[in-house]
Formats: structure tokens, C-alpha cells, sequence
């Protein structure tokens, strides 16, 4: 098994130490339009991350027993080297941005991730509101342990994808240089995918960088000021409600169902998903005695819009 760092727990100091830094500049120096500090969501969002910590440990039981099932079967293996690290890193942040898309387009998924969207502020703490049921993350890492990448190499990477993003969760920080902005994530990018504007719905899902989504069309600028929380926000400091409330919703959704087909869209359609409603059928048009057979009959038709919970 490699001798890899625990790169979260090496963190800690530094995440208090920046968060007493970004609350202190907040107080020195308000910025009116920006969303701030607010001591019960401060709160909430480091329950909520106290709470993962320990929900992840058991999460990891059978999780690491399955990676382990893969790892043995197959014959392929990639050593942890200076050299191969960096190329673990590339793969790693790969994997996560599809896992990080996939959780906001299924809306099982999405259960587990709303977690993290549900504060209306957007500091440093926001980035400690983590979920308590991330056992629907690992499947999307499941090719590279196929591929030989060993469980604490991937557990690894993780930790440092994730310790990256902490610093990204501010208002503090205005664009950086546009070589840095082009390839990494930042705070303006990060800013946007916690947005609840239609716009900014559904964007820039990468990790460590924003590369993977100028590449698959999910990128987005910050242009106009975010509007931080979901379309539909919980208003809710309890964390087991913070924690499950979308779980609850697809319970609702699911006993309301009057369909196979309806069930199956609630859990694994998108967020807004909405079953069809068939629309009445168009009243018959008698055309006049002396119209061709052939003349075109213009009839109306009406748009719905449906409005999906914030990416």
C-alpha cells in the first residue's frame, strides 16, 4: 500500500486559520452587495462537515472493500512515482468532473450533492457544508481502479482535489490572471456554479481545473453578481433536514406517482423533471368548400417551463 499523506487532516490549521482571515477582512472591510457571514449558517455548514467526516467513515467500509475486489482482479498496476502523481492528479479531477456533473443532472444523485448548495452565503465555511451520503460517489472512480490506480492513491488524490477547492469558496477574491483563470478553477468560476440564476444553472463543474469544461460546453463567466442557494431555497439551520431534504421530496414524489414511468423520472430524471401532460387534442378544422385539399391549417401552440432546483 503507498505511504500517502492524509492531505485534509494536514489541512485543518489552514482552513481555520483562512476562515478566521476571510471573517475578519468581511468585518473590516463589508462589501454591501456581497452575501457574507451569517452566524447560524456559519454554523450549520461546519455541522455539516464535522458531520460528513464522520458518515464518510462509514461510507468508506464497503466502499473500500469494493475497490479492493477490483484492484485485486485486475492484472493492471500503476505505481505511485513523482512522475505518475501528477498524471493520478489529471485523472483523478477527470473523474470528478463527470462525477460532479452527474450529480446535478439525476436527481438521486442530486439528493446527495443539494447539500452543498443549500447555504445562501458563499465563504469559506460554505465550502465545509458537505453531505453525510457520499456512497453514491464512488462508481464514478471505479475505471481507474480498473485500470490499476491503488485505493489509497485514489483516496489520495481525492483529498487533495477537495482540499483545492476549500479556498475557491469566497467573495473575497476577484478574478485572478487570465492564463490562471483559463486553466484552473477559481473563485469567479466556483461563484458560478454556486449561482441560482438560470444562467448559471448546470455550470462549471470541474475540480482543480476548469479545463474539462471549456472542453464539454459546461463553462460559463462570471458576468453578472451571483445569487447564491437554490431556485427553491429550505430555510433550515437543522442539519438532518439540510441533510435529507431532497431524500424526503422523492419519498413525496414517489407516493404521489401515478406511474411506473412517473416513479422512474422522479428518482433518476433530472432535478426539475416533470411528467408529460398530454395537452388537449386540437378541434377539427372544417375548411371551406372552395379551400384545396392541400391548403396548410395553422393551429396554436402553447409552451411550458419548468424551473430546476440551482447547479
Amino acid at each position: 500500500m503507498p505511504n500517502l499523506p492524509d492531505v485534509v487532516l494536514w489541512s485543518i490549521p489552514a482552513f481555520v486559520l483562512l476562515t478566521v482571515v476571510e471573517m475578519v477582512s468581511v468585518r473590516i472591510h463589508p462589501d454591501e452587495d456581497a452575501a457574507g457571514y451569517e452566524t447560524k449558517d456559519a454554523a450549520t455548514s461546519v455541522g455539516m462537515g464535522l458531520g460528513s467526516m464522520a458518515f464518510d467513515f462509514l461510507w468508506k467500509i464497503p466502499i473500500l472493500a469494493v475497490y479492493t475486489a477490483i484492484y485485486e482482479l485486475t492484472p493492471l498496476r500503476v505505481p505511485v512515482l513523482w512522475w505518475t502523481v501528477p498524471l493520478l492528479l489529471l485523472a483523478q479531477d477527470f473523474f470528478y468532473y463527470w462525477s460532479h456533473r452527474g450529480h446535478h443532472v439525476i436527481r438521486i444523485l442530486w439528493a446527495c450533492h443539494v447539500v452543498h448548495h443549500s447555504s445562501e452565503k458563499f465563504n469559506l465555511t460554505t465550502a465545509l457544508r458537505q453531505p453525510w451520503t457520499t456512497w453514491t460517489v464512488w462508481p464514478f472512480y471505479v475505471p481507474l481502479i480498473a485500470l490499476g490506480v491503488h485505493p489509497a492513491a485514489l483516496a489520495f488524490c481525492s483529498s487533495a482535489n477537495l482540499v483545492y477547492q476549500f479556498w475557491i469558496h469566497t467573495e473575497r477574491i476577484d478574478k485572478l490572471p487570465r492564463a490562471f483563470e483559463f486553466v484552473f478553477n477559481t473563485p469567479s468560476h466556483h461563484r458560478v456554479h454556486h449561482a441560482s440564476q438560470g444562467g448559471y444553472l448546470d455550470r462549471n463543474f470541474g475540480g482543480i481545473l476548469i479545463v474539462w469544461d471549456r472542453l464539454f460546453g459546461s463553462f460559463v463567466p462570471e458576468t453578472d453578481r451571483p445569487v447564491y442557494g437554490l431556485t427553491k431555497n429550505i430555510r433550515t439551520y437543522n442539519p438532518i433536514r439540510v441533510a435529507t431534504h431532497e431524500y424526503a421530496a422523492i419519498a413525496r414524489d414517489l407516493r404521489a406517482a401515478g406511474s411506473w414511468r412517473e416513479r422512474a423520472g422522479r428518482v433518476f430524471g433530472g432535478p426539475g423533471w416533470q411528467p408529460r401532460t398530454p395537452g388537449p387534442a386540437p378541434a377539427p378544422v372544417s375548411a371551406p368548400a372552395s379551400a384545396s385539399a392541400s391548403a396548410p391549417v395553422r393551429t396554436a401552440s402553447t409552451e411550458t417551463s419548468v424551473t430546476e432546483p440551482a447547479a
